[in-house]
């Protein structure tokens, strides 16, 4: 694993960092950042908490729900839409990918496998899943960073943003993004696992959502270029059920969880997303 510093910027004074040591980045004003031995950057402005986002156990259920192929359809949505688009990218060189709010970089590992040559930043909250997703990519960058403030990441370094189920911050992203740069961005559907919010087992997703983030995002600049809405029913058992409530927020509420416990029943579960692409324009 090693650290590709041409992504990066201070988080403090927002200079270019640079390789100081084998294991050593810093900045011309003399901010330092270690290099952890799991092999990724903690790019946090001062007095940061550091120990914020998603955990070890939604993490791990994450990784068996999409080692699974549960949202195997979600990712090859984003490899064709990228596809779709890739002369405009230009497709004589590497693509830059930078995966904001990267999980277990699952999504970054299948773009990987079917575009060789992509140079990939996964970037999370949780120094737990910039770990996982460095083992699921070990050529990639890895930073812990976040999202909400301005990013550690260099102006129009960035080809292609990634933003799957996860923040987004719209200037920011149009701050990093290449012009002719695209975003793709995977929001929910308010009937996106609907069984499990009608059994309380998880937080209701607003009606359109889709409609919400692009009207966001275009006030930052940003140009839609398509939508494509993915659907389809997969047959869950409860300890498939359960995975799915474990990996986000209603993992921390035993309420929550009780009622998909106590049904050993299988159930057919809807899966109901939004893959936005938007381009930055520009020359």
């Amino acid at each position: 694993m090693s650290i590709d510093s041409t992504w990066l910027r201070c988080p403090n004074c927002f200079s270019d960092l640079e390789a100081v040591s084998e294991r050593v980045f810093g900045c011309a004003d003399g901010h330092r950042f270690d290099r952890s031995k799991h092999g990724y950057l903690t790019l946090l402005p001062p007095r940061a908490p550091r120990t914020l986002g998603d955990d070890r156990e939604m993490l791990s259920a994450r990784a068996e729900l999409l080692g699974g192929g549960t949202y195997a359809r979600i990712a090859e949505a984003l490899v064709a839409e990228l596809l779709d688009g890739r002369s405009a990218l230009d497709a004589a060189r590497g693509l830059r990918v930078a995966d904001l709010g990267c999980g277990t970089g699952y999504y970054s590992e299948r773009l990987r496998s079917a575009i060789p040559g992509t140079d990939i930043l996964l970037a999370d909250r949780s120094p737990d899943a910039v770990r996982m997703a460095l083992r699921a990519v070990p050529s990639a960058t890895g930073v812990v960073l976040d999202v909400w403030r301005p990013l550690p990441i260099r102006d129009a370094s960035v080809d292609v943003i990634l933003d799957v189920f996860a923040p987004r911050n719209p200037s920011e992203f149009a701050r990093i993004l290449r012009p002719g740069g695209r975003l793709l961005v995977v929001v929910p559907t308010a009937s996106h696992l609907s069984e499990l919010r009608e059994s309380g087992g998880l937080i209701d997703i607003p009606a359109e959502k889709a409609a919400t983030v692009s009207a966001q995002l275009q006030v930052a600049g940003f140009m839609p270029l398509s939508g494509r809405r993915i659907e389809y029913g997969v047959e869950a058992d409860a300890h498939l059920r359960m995975l799915i409530a474990g990996m986000g927020p209603s993992s921390h509420h035993a309420a929550a969880l009780a009622p998909i416990e106590d049904d050993v029943d299988t159930r057919r579960m809807s899966v109901s997303v939004d893959v936005l692409a938007f381009d930055m324009p520009g020359s």
